[in-house]
């Protein structure tokens, strides 16, 4: 029999936060791969846990993968750890889990922990829809991309940033988001937690008077359904409808079709958009 993947949650902050399961499955499992051996000897020490360890990180993450699947499937139970919160979210643990099901290894995950989760909860927007970005990609298209989608996104925002960047990144979120309302999480979990719930510019003159230190998560408010829907107005009605009506042909629309989604974008009558295109014969 093959052996099981356990993703195990730590704490991000407070090791009251720490789960009796995580900690008894830590204690059994044959091996712990940690994504930082050197931070995370402590947190085993803390809890008295002598299970062998071995590094799985970023820059390893396809080379010990394989080995780490090959002790898997000889039937060693394996726990992944993160240095704080849950395994697979926004580090290489991801790759380990699809590696495991290509081979038919089982994997469970241990709730815990997550900044991603704990900074929506206590930020005082919507919780109902959310989208998480983690941190904003390094390279410069693909960031581009990211942001011009967070434009448009009516779905409350989560970005990961360090404290040296957080100035530059809230300039930037405010120059193509506009003045949002945003929660700025510093520190969570810790004695010195603080949740400043301001707009974008009150974020960005606060922390320029009050440089930050520790770990940020922003959670920022989505753009509202109406102002969205009414953008979306626009920007059909700056488009003539023959190009309009082109947008919809070119999908593979018969051209009935194509007149009743062209009149729902326009909020007209179908007969309108019918009427005029007749008119133009």
């Amino acid at each position: 029999m093959t052996g099981t993947l356990y993703l195990c949650a730590t704490p991000i902050g407070n090791l009251e936060d720490m789960t009796f399961r995580v900690i008894r499955t830590l204690k059994e499992v044959d091996l712990i791969a940690a994504e930082d051996t050197r931070n995370s000897i402590k947190l085993l020490n803390h809890f008295e846990i002598q299970t062998p360890m071995t590094s799985y990180h970023e820059y390893n993450k396809y080379e010990k993968g394989r080995k780490l699947v090959e002790k898997l499937l000889e039937g060693q139970n394996i726990a992944l750890i993160t240095d704080a919160g849950t395994p697979g979210i926004s580090d290489p643990g991801e790759e380990l889990v699809k590696m495991c099901y290509e081979s038919g290894i089982p994997v469970t995950s241990l709730p815990g922990a997550a900044a991603c989760i704990t900074a929506l909860t206590i930020s005082g927007l919507s919780t109902r829809r959310f989208a998480f970005e983690a941190f904003l990609p390094s390279d410069k298209k693909e960031r581009e991309q990211i942001l011009k989608e967070m434009e448009t996104e009516t779905r409350t925002m989560i970005v990961y940033e360090a404290p040296h960047r957080l100035v530059k990144t809230l300039k930037l979120f405010l120059e193509r988001l506009g003045n949002r309302k945003i929660t700025v999480c510093r520190e969570l979990t810790k004695r010195h937690e603080t949740a400043l719930a301001v707009t974008l510019e009150e974020a960005v003159a606060h922390y320029e008077a009050n440089p930050p230190k520790g770990e940020c998560v922003l959670v920022i408010e989505g753009k509202s359904r109406e102002e969205a829907r009414e953008e979306e107005r626009k920007q059909w009605e700056e488009m003539t409808i023959e190009d309009h009506m082109e947008v919809y042909t070119k999908q593979g629309m018969d051209k009935k079709s194509a007149m009743k989604a062209v009149a729902k974008d326009r909020g007209v009558s179908k007969r309108d958009i019918y009427q005029y295109l007749e008119s133009r014969k």
